[in-house]
């Protein structure tokens, strides 16, 4: 293709891109599109799926009181798996939208629509990101292998829930908080009731969070007939997210006391220092939100990556403590 004729976007970033990213600074070109298809330029989304695992491995080794070398493994196995199966979700959510992200000003300028990369590339792409992640998935007990194999299903439906209901995101938040489950499962052996509690609270947090970061597409879904929360609370999505923010603290609390070893009143009330600092976190966002100023609203959907790394943080100093 001559220089004159390139498609504007082709060769350029994706429009919700952080600017400067190192795929569209660094990385080899013949990689970039298939970089974009696993939203390697757009991080946030890879620690949204993160948090949760590991809230689920340290509050499980706190539950216990005991950490092994394995945890290490678990940790970064995390890490690695989040990357490959975020990246695997984005791209099968593409392929399962690419007759809608052409309509909608956001997602033209992604890799399938503006031309970057084919269907049949694309699903390669994803298929080699899920067999990588499945051989990290093994080296895990085998419970927690379960619970993996098993998340497989909400990742497969959730493109599709913003054609049959109003309330995607709860899709979306049965996908991206698995790991609360799985690595507290990776670590004990068995699944309990603190962990699915802290799925809860993660769900609920996905709920407050992707309504914020529906709002940039409300004018574009309402054309082309797609649902989302944001165009179902409208004016009143400030009283859902407060709802929200109260049940992610609320349930993360639920889950640190019924995770809490006995007698340790030190680690209890360190521990419940998490869901309390990532509440005023997301007071802050909630102080800030202005539905209609696209710029503001990308920017506090990516400041949750730090209102989830705030129970990392007060986790870990339990533990230590």
């Amino acid at each position: 293709m001559s220089g004159t004729h390139q498609r504007p976007e082709a060769e350029g970033q994706v429009r919700d891109a952080v600017r400067g990213n190192w795929v569209d600074s660094w990385a080899p070109q013949w990689t970039r599109p298939y970089l974009r298809l696993s939203r390697a330029d757009r991080p946030i989304g890879t620690w949204l799926l993160l948090l949760p695992c590991w809230w689920g491995l340290l509050l499980s080794m706190a539950n216990n009181g005991q950490a092994y070398w394995f945890d290490l493994w678990i940790f970064a196995g995390c890490g690695i798996g989040a990357v490959l199966m975020r990246g695997a979700g984005c791209t099968w959510n593409d392929i399962t939208d690419r007759g809608i992200d052409g309509s909608v000003a956001r997602t033209a300028s992604r890799p399938i629509p503006s031309g970057q990369v084919t269907t049949k590339q694309a699903l390669a792409w994803a298929v080699i990101q899920s067999l990588v992640a499945f051989c990290i998935l093994i080296t895990f007990p085998p419970a927690a292998i379960a619970l993996g194999v098993l998340s497989l299903l909400p990742v497969a439906v959730y493109p599709f829930a913003k054609r049959f209901t109003w309330w995607p995101q709860i899709f979306l938040g049965i996908a991206f908080n698995w790991g609360a489950l799985l690595a507290w499962t990776a670590h004990s052996g068995r699944l309990e009731l603190p962990a699915v509690l802290l799925y809860l609270a993660g769900m609920a947090w996905t709920l407050f969070y992707d309504t914020i970061y529906a709002h940039q597409d409300k004018e574009d879904d309402a054309l082309i007939g797609v649902k989302s929360t944001a165009r179902l609370f409208g004016d009143d999505t400030p009283k859902w997210l407060r709802r929200f923010l109260v049940a992610t603290v609320v349930l993360m609390g639920l889950a640190i006391v019924a995770a809490a070893p006995d007698g340790n009143l030190l680690a209890l009330i360190l521990m419940i220092g998490g869901p309390w600092a990532m509440g005023w976190h997301m007071v802050w966002q909630l102080r800030r939100l202005k539905m209609d100023d696209h710029d503001r609203l990308l920017s506090l959907f990516r400041s949750n990556r730090d209102a989830g790394l705030l129970p990392v943080l007060f986790f870990a100093i339990a533990l230590i403590a």
